[in-house]
């Protein structure tokens, strides 16, 4: 008998606002190798996700119940399949990781200029990945 162990990595990151290199918070530039340049980082009210050149790197905090914050560095040579997704105001990365693992990172609040930025990062991604 075999069993296929399906477990989500990430349920759902949904990412609104672009931040700047120098606005970003200490701890997020602290997984940041000096040998890597950071190619843009966006945030909600609570989580942080960090492209470089060579990983993906995401905070996810709760604040709610007890105060935590999960790390989830994901280099780009680990990831198998991707799919990138336009719907109006909204930009989807859809990653399956060697591992396994399915990523789901929603951009929202997009329009045409911000999508591109979006396409620029996850070209990056892909052009690591060879």
């Amino acid at each position: 008998m075999a069993y296929i162990k399906f477990k989500e990595l990430t349920k759902y990151f949904g990412l609104k606002y672009e931040v700047s290199k120098e606005n970003l918070p200490d701890y997020a530039k602290e997984y940041v190798d000096v040998s890597e340049k950071i190619i843009i980082a966006y945030k909600n009210n609570k989580d942080y996700a960090v492209f470089t050149d060579k990983k993906l790197i995401l905070f996810d905090r709760d604040t709610l119940a007890i105060y935590y914050k999960k790390i989830h560095i994901i280099p780009y040579c680990s990831i198998s399949t991707s799919a990138i997704n336009f719907k109006p105001g909204k930009v989807e990365l859809l990653f399956s990781l060697d591992s396994g693992y399915q990523m789901h990172l929603n951009f929202i609040n997009m329009n045409h200029d911000k999508k591109e930025n979006i396409k620029k990062a996850y070209k990056i991604i892909m052009n690591a990945k060879l």
